[in-house]
């Protein structure tokens, strides 16, 4: 039997040839067994389209509703974003010249379903039910001392215009938690407290 190495030199060639083929291919399916030759994923025009994010489910913006009288030129029913401020829905209605805007607190954040009352000047504020104008509500149509203005403080029972100025200062510094933190408050005593205590609120 002749070796290899005496075969026709033609033959040779094809042996070698086959051989190389052989462990090329071999080589291919090795990559693939052990994970070198994996093939990677492309995601076509069309398929990154098909998981972009829909922006029609992007949610729409919250609005509230409030009722705006008083002094200015178009009293009535406005619709607002939510966290809006009261000179945000007065600059809506538009101020009169005749109008006391400042006896409101003009950068409280508003509320769903208020009534705000624009007074005019030397007016005296009304107490207004299941909203607030001229004088501020919180909980259960009480004043709110973290955010009532000035002039609302000076609606509750013994509290003139330094000791309003005095309760704003404290809260600037530190916000009150409880009612019962306004005695920390100078002039506040326990009388006087007791004089007020149902009348106001923290929330």
């Amino acid at each position: 039997m002749l070796s290899p190495w005496e075969w026709d030199p033609k033959v040779r060639w094809v042996a070698v040839i086959l051989a190389a083929a052989l462990l090329v291919g071999g080589g291919i399916l090795y990559g693939k067994a052990s994970g070198k030759g994996e093939v990677p994923v492309v995601i076509t025009g069309e398929e990154s389209q098909d998981q972009a994010p829909d922006s029609s489910q992007e949610k729409e913006p919250e609005f509230i509703v409030v009722h705006i009288s008083g002094a200015v030129e178009r009293p009535g029913v406005y619709r607002l974003p939510r966290g809006a401020r009261v000179h945000e829905a007065l600059d809506q209605a538009g101020v009169l010249p005749e109008a006391d805007p400042h006896a409101l607190n003009l950068a409280a954040t508003l509320q769903d379903g208020q009534k705000i009352y624009v007074p005019r000047r030397g007016e005296a504020l009304p107490v207004l039910t299941g909203g607030w104008g001229g004088v501020q509500k919180g909980g259960g149509g009480k004043v709110n001392i973290n955010t009532a203005s000035e002039q609302e403080l000076k609606a509750l029972p013994g509290i003139g215009p330094a000791l309003a100025r005095r309760i704003i200062e404290y809260r600037q510094q530190k916000p009150f938690r409880s009612v019962e933190d306004i005695k920390n408050v100078r002039g506040i005593g326990p009388k006087k407290f007791e004089e007020i205590k149902d009348k106001i609120t923290v929330n």
